[in-house]
């Protein structure tokens, strides 16, 4: 691959906030958090809702929704004393665009290097050629 290419999709990379990227994949690195998302995937619930299938206080379940709450996962709608949660998917998309990109930069890199090492090789006689000496 040429250079461009490399540099193009190096650049992309770049423009991702790596903030909102830490925020992502801190979230996500929870299995009860990872579990809450899987849940709200289905459709909106309650806090109380979700909490219910977890063996943990509704405080440490709110504290689970939070985390996802600052990632951008979870989106709360605050109608009097009922809080009603939904899954949002863009910072996973984002992450996702992310180590898509980080994939192929990668993977042109080492794809580069495989052909260098493939032009440094000693060329060698087909079998052919050679003397077969007794």
């Amino acid at each position: 691959m040429t250079g461009k290419p490399q540099t193009h999709i190096f650049n992309q990379m770049v423009e991702y906030s790596e903030d909102a990227l830490d925020r992502t994949f801190s979230a996500l690195a929870d299995p009860t958090r990872r579990a809450i998302l899987a849940r709200l995937m289905t459709g909106e619930a309650r806090v109380t809702e979700i909490a219910a299938p977890f063996d943990m206080s509704l405080n440490a379940v709110s504290k689970h929704v939070s985390v996802l709450e600052r990632a951008g996962l979870v989106r709360r709608d605050v109608q009097g004393r009922v809080h009603q949660l939904s899954f949002e998917g863009a910072p996973i998309l984002e992450a996702a665009r992310w180590m898509e990109e980080t994939r192929r930069f990668w993977e042109a890199r080492l794809d580069a290097l495989e052909a260098f090492l493939e032009k440094q090789k000693p060329k060698t006689d087909s079998p052919e050629k050679k003397d077969k000496r007794p």
